[in-house]
C-alpha cells in the first residue's frame, strides 16, 4: 500500500500565505469601503432625507390644524379625488395588459414580437411632455380627431379622459416589464403539462401561471401605482390645469407654490410623500415575503 502524502508545515504556510495575499489583492481596503459607504450615505441624506425633512417641516410648521385645513380645502380635495380616480382606472387596465403582453411574449413565438416589446418600452424613451403634446395633436380641438370629437360632443383634452390616457401610456411598461423576464425564466413546461392533463387555458392560468408570478405581479402593480400618482409632465400638457376639475395632486402642488401658498403646497406634498412612503413600505414587504418564500431557511 502506498503511504499517504502529508504536506509539510512549510507547504501549508506557503499555501496560507498565497491565500492571504490573494484575499488582500481582491478585497478593497477597509478605508476605501468606509469611504464609499460614507459617500453613499451622504448622497442619500442630501438627495432624499433632507428634502423629505423640508417637506414635513414646511407642512406642519404652523400646526396640525393648518395642515388639515390645507388638505381639506375644496380644490385640494378635488385634486386628491382625481388622482385616486385615475389610479383606480389606470392600474387595473395596465395590470390586465401587462399580464397578457408578458404571457404572449414569454410563452409564444409570433411575428411582430420585437415590435410589441419596443412598444412596451416606448414610454421609457419618450419625454412625458412629448407624450402630452402627441395626444394634444391627436385629440385637441385642432388635432386629427378634434373635429370629429367636437361634432359628437366628446372632450378628451383638458378633461379627465385625457389625463387617464397619458397616465395609462406612461405607466404601461411597469407590470409587463416585471413579468416578462420572470415568465421567460420559468419556461412553459408547467403550463404544457397542465394542458396535456386536460385543463383549460383559463384554469391553467389561474392555478399554474398566476401562483408562479404573483410576487412579480404585485411588485409591478406597486410601481405602476407609484408612477400614476406622481405623473406630472404629460398631465400638465393635456389637463389645462383647471382648478377643482383637472388638477391632480402634483399639479395642485405646483399651483399652490406658484401662488406663494407654501404651507398649503407643503401640506399636499406631505400627503403625496406619505402615499409614496406607504408604497415603498409595501414594496419592501413584498420583497421580504418573496425572499422568505424562496429561501424559508435563511429568513
Amino acid at each position: 500500500m502506498s503511504e499517504a502524502v502529508v504536506p509539510s508545515p512549510q507547504a501549508t504556510r506557503s499555501s496560507a500565505d498565497v491565500a492571504a495575499r490573494w484575499r488582500r489583492a481582491t478585497e478593497e481596503p477597509v478605508w476605501l469601503r468606509w469611504t464609499l459607504v460614507g459617500i453613499a450615505l451622504l448622497f442619500l441624506a442630501l438627495m432624499l432625507l433632507l428634502p423629505l425633512a423640508v417637506v414635513l417641516y414646511g407642512a406642519f410648521e404652523q400646526g396640525l390644524q393648518v395642515w388639515a385645513a390645507a388638505i381639506t380645502e375644496p380644490d385640494a380635495l378635488a385634486a386628491i379625488k382625481l388622482s385616486l380616480l385615475v389610479v383606480l382606472i389606470v392600474v387595473p387596465i395596465n395590470t390586465v395588459f401587462g399580464v397578457a403582453a408578458a404571457w404572449a411574449i414569454a410563452k409564444f413565438e409570433f411575428r411582430g414580437k420585437p415590435v410589441l416589446i419596443s412598444i412596451i418600452d416606448m414610454p421609457f424613451a419618450i419625454s412625458p411632455v412629448v407624450v402630452g403634446l402627441i395626444f394634444v395633436i391627436l385629440f385637441g380641438s385642432q388635432g386629427w380627431f378634434g373635429p370629429w370629437l367636437s361634432a359628437h360632443d366628446l372632450k378628451i383634452i383638458f378633461a379627465v379622459p385625457g389625463i387617464v390616457i397619458v397616465i395609462l401610456f406612461g405607466t404601461m411598461p411597469f407590470v409587463a416589464r416585471e413579468l416578462i423576464p420572470l415568465m421567460q425564466q420559468q419556461g412553459k413546461e408547467e403550463e404544457e403539462a397542465s394542458l396535456t392533463l386536460g385543463a383549460s387555458g383559463w384554469r391553467t392560468f389561474w392555478h399554474v401561471t398566476l401562483p408562479n408570478i404573483k410576487w412579480g405581479l404585485i411588485y409591478g402593480i406597486i410601481l405602476c401605482n407609484a408612477r400614476a400618482l406622481g405623473e406630472f409632465g404629460a398631465v400638465a400638457v393635456v389637463s389645462g390645469r383647471i382648478r377643482g376639475e383637472t388638477n391632480t395632486m402634483p399639479l395642485h402642488i405646483e399651483v399652490l407654490y406658484n401662488e406663494y401658498l407654501f404651507t398649503a403646497a407643503f401640506a399636499v406634498s406631505s400627503l403625496l410623500t406619505g402615499l409614496a412612503l406607504v408604497t415603498i413600505a409595501i414594496k419592501s414587504f413584498v420583497e421580504w415575503l418573496d425572499e422568505r418564500n424562496r429561501h424559508p431557511d435563511s429568513v
